[in-house]
């Protein structure tokens, strides 16, 4: 896989495919699937922790006044919710280049 600045589900689809050898159409199911437990898991509890990666939590942002940089115009910014992620201490180290704890 190239390195660029988005990554699709078929990017992932294709290195599994290139990496274990599955069909692509299975590969496709595969990360369909895994996106779809972490959403499910989300809508459920509000985490998911994925062990040696990171843990996905949903917040819940309350509504505030906003501004339009270029007319200055005042804006409300409706409540939502919102994920964040904490990657884990494998994943920072890696990313850090420091070796694995």
């Amino acid at each position: 896989m190239t390195t660029k600045l988005n990554i699709t589900r078929d990017d992932i689809a294709e290195t599994i495919h290139n990496d274990f050898g599955l069909s692509k159409k299975d590969c496709l199911i595969l990360v369909h699937d895994i996106i779809h437990i972490i959403i499910s898991g989300l809508n459920e509890n509000g985490l998911v922790k994925i062990h040696n990666f990171g843990t996905f939590k949903l917040k819940r942002k309350k509504s505030r006044i906003g501004r339009n940089p270029k007319t200055k115009e005042e804006v409300i910014i409706k409540e939502r919710n919102v994920i964040s992620f904490k990657p884990s201490k494998k994943v920072l180290s890696f990313i850090n280049n420091k070796p694995n704890e």
